[in-house]
């Protein structure tokens, strides 16, 4: 009869899960670089779990030339949410340890996946409000021109290269998500 138990070795990986999450909530998540020649050491935005940081005055600066709403941490319930969110998973990761089911295990990736999906797509909505929702009355404006910053990747905005990358603690949760993904394939015999 095939347990439905968790083996050791999935046990160690979920610890380390877990200690994923909880190192996720003390470092940035991502961040957007802005490179231009007339900034040549780049303007960092760094995105944490509770807050905005990096260069978010000279940004907030920037922005108010071409009508960008200005970036301010209590602008966003998501900063309110997520340091709870990623400690809830550093504790379901370690409970699981105990729990030791191959089904909750499943049941936890999934509802990290979903989560993932769902914060992508706000982290889209999120930049594409800013960079759509230009005040009228801004001291420049190019017709047509939107200044969202790209999800994932590079794009040219004017004479600004930006790109948006993960920082040390969304490495962190792709290590974890990396980490969920080899539990569920080793315990639901996936691999051949």
């Amino acid at each position: 009869m095939e347990t439905t138990k968790i083996s050791n070795s999935s046990k160690v990986l979920l610890l380390m899960v877990a200690a994923l999450f909880a190192g996720s909530l003390f470092v940035p998540l991502w961040r957007i670089e802005l490179d231009a020649p007339q900034y040549p050491e780049g303007l960092v935005l760094q995105l944490y779990p509770n807050k905005i940081g990096g260069d978010v005055d000279v940004i907030n600066g920037l922005n108010h030339y071409i009508g960008m709403a200005t970036l301010h941490t209590e602008n966003f319930f998501e900063f309110s949410v997520l340091p709870y969110i990623f400690g809830a998973f550093a504790l379901v990761s370690f409970v699981l340890i105990f729990i030791a089911k191959r089904k909750a295990v499943l049941g936890f990736f999934i509802t990290y996946m979903l989560f993932i999906i769902i914060s992508a797509a706000d982290f889209y909505r999120w930049n594409y409000e800013y960079g759509h929702n230009l005040d009228p009355n801004a001291a420049i404006k190019v017709p047509g021109m939107a200044y969202q910053p790209p999800l994932l990747g590079y794009k040219q905005l004017l004479n600004f290269a930006a790109y948006s990358i993960p920082d040390t603690g969304g490495w962190m949760l792709a290590g974890s998500a990396l980490l969920l993904i080899m539990i569920v394939l080793k315990e639901f015999k996936f691999r051949k």
